[in-house]
């Protein structure tokens, strides 16, 4: 049986921060800029020797924009496509990230950390995998705010919240996500639903903001219960505006909650075992000394 906190890492979201974060002025010998790469390698330097771990995973895309989630709501991340090719869309990427990612995957790998990533779909969904299957405790290192949707305080699943940076980071269980935005700890889902999110192209229901979406969930407990009663015609709770949104957003919610809403049912085989030492040695040191990496490498071997 897993044994110990077991940390599922968001890893896009984590090397877009350090991209962003950490100066291009970080480059390899031949002038190629590694600020992803280190910067990435400090994160989970910092938060091994932090957060203490038993397990870890880091979580890929396999898909950034699944098909099936375009075929439910075509808006979904449109605003980030970079082009449309017979393979699917490709995301808009900085040009000096993408000679970047394999470095990380190659760089990961000697060091003997698990990576994850599952065909046709996001990090979140092996993310969500993960996570629902393990008995906890879990923690989830994030920017995104869809993943609210896990926490757990039965198997203490949190969410380790990057928005400040991994120096502050915030920590949202049920309690805190109720306290933030209203609504029972485990219904950040239905929330988003109704609310929508800009950010990943979701229009929500028109004229139902945070605040109505936020009454509306705690009112009835879940949007599952909340459709029931709009289909039973019950009025408590429901008044005649937010009803007639409702109505007329109905073709909207089925295809929202396909998209919204993480996977948890992958096929995942995954060794989640942290290494006390790299797995390949001698390839770290080779990548450490072709990407001039010596000093996060240092940082993240002390940390395990």
């Amino acid at each position: 049986m897993p044994a110990g906190r077991l940390m599922l890492l968001d890893t896009p979201s984590l090397y877009y921060r350090a991209f962003f974060g950490v100066p291009e002025s970080m480059k390899a010998p031949d002038g190629t800029p590694v600020n992803a790469v280190r910067g990435l390698l400090d994160m989970i330097a910092r938060l091994v020797a932090e957060r203490r771990p038993s397990r870890l995973v880091c979580c890929f895309d396999a898909d950034w924009r699944p098909e099936f989630r375009v075929a439910a709501i075509p808006s979904y991340k449109a605003h980030r496509v970079a082009e449309v090719t017979p393979a699917g869309s490709v995301e808009e990427t900085p040009d000096t990230l993408t000679p970047q990612l394999p470095v990380i995957d190659a760089v990961l790998d000697a060091l003997g950390l698990a990576r994850a990533a599952v065909p046709g779909y996001e990090a979140d969904d092996v993310i969500g995998t993960l996570a629902a299957r393990d008995p906890g405790p879990v923690d989830v290192v994030t920017g995104d705010r869809d993943l609210f949707q896990l926490v757990d305080a039965d198997r203490d699943v949190r969410i380790l919240y990057t928005a400040k940076g991994i120096r502050n980071l915030e920590v949202f269980g049920e309690a805190e996500v109720a306290a933030k935005y209203g609504i029972p700890g485990r219904a950040y889902a239905d929330f988003a639903i109704l609310r929508g999110d800009p950010s990943d192209g979701l229009p929500g229901v028109p004229g139902i903001g945070e605040k109505t979406a936020s009454t509306l969930i705690t009112r009835f407990g879940s949007l599952a219960a909340l459709l029931e009663a709009l289909d039973a015609g019950v009025t408590e709770g429901l008044p005649a505006g937010p009803r007639r949104r409702l109505e007329a957003g109905r073709d909207y919610l089925g295809p929202a909650e396909l998209v919204c809403r993480v996977a948890t049912e992958l096929p995942i085989e995954v060794d989640d075992t942290l290494p006390a030492a790299p797995r390949d040695p001698a390839a770290l040191d080779a990548l450490a000394e072709r990407w001039n990496l010596a000093s996060p490498v240092k940082r993240i071997l002390a940390a395990l």
